[in-house]
């Protein structure tokens, strides 16, 4: 489980060592969900088309993910999910791409390459801090909007999504510390008709 905050890469690297005649080339990139994944999957691969391998792995929220890519069995994709989990990023993909340069490295020497490579490059990816969110809805009057207003900048609410009609309806992400404290604010002012109703949205 996520917790209050965690850390994603802050920048986009690339890092290449050759290791025994073989060109290993890992590529970092903060990814958030599978789409964006395989956009920079697609990407790597294009520019890569000669290599022999473009192994990978990521974790993108809770969700983890590793390919070896035809190099034998455990021997790639883990190794590079191995470095990421070391590095404490998340929303993260690597892909080593391997440029087979004749001398076979055994498993060991598979293993300890794209780990090590990986790990390398994440280094250089540095890291920021996010706040875990959540999200929710508000259904409000509008005299209610500068009250609701001040309330969510209070709690550092983000993505803030404000919708006009009959009443005024605005959706937020609020961290996930502050989310029990404006809750009971909320049920205060549900109860007291100065909103209309809000809700946690899954």
């Amino acid at each position: 489980m996520l917790g209050t905050s965690y850390n994603e890469p802050a920048n986009s690297v690339t890092y290449e060592e050759k290791i025994k005649r073989s060109v290993f080339i890992a590529n970092v990139a903060p990814c958030h969900d599978e789409n964006e994944a395989k956009a920079f999957l697609t990407s790597i691969i294009s520019q890569h088309r000669d290599a022999t391998h473009n192994c990978r792995a990521y974790i993108i929220g809770e969700n983890e993910y590793s390919s070896d890519d035809g190099e034998p069995s455990g021997t790639a994709g883990k190794p590079i999910l191995n470095a990421i989990k070391r590095s404490e990023l998340i929303n993260v993909m690597v892909i080593v791409t391997r440029y087979f340069g004749g001398v076979k490295l055994g498993v060991r020497g598979l293993i300890d390459a794209y780990g090590e490579t990986a790990e390398k490059a994440l280094s250089l990816a540095g890291r920021v801090e996010k706040i875990t969110t959540s999200p929710i809805k508000i259904s409000l009057e509008y005299n209610s909007v500068g009250l609701i207003t001040r309330m969510l900048e209070s709690v550092g609410a983000i993505n803030l999504a404000w919708e006009y009609g009959e009443a005024v309806n605005v959706n937020a992400n609020i961290p996930v510390n502050e989310l029990e404290k404006l809750s009971r604010e909320l049920d205060e002012l549900n109860g007291r008709k100065i909103i209309r109703a809000w809700e946690k949205i899954s």
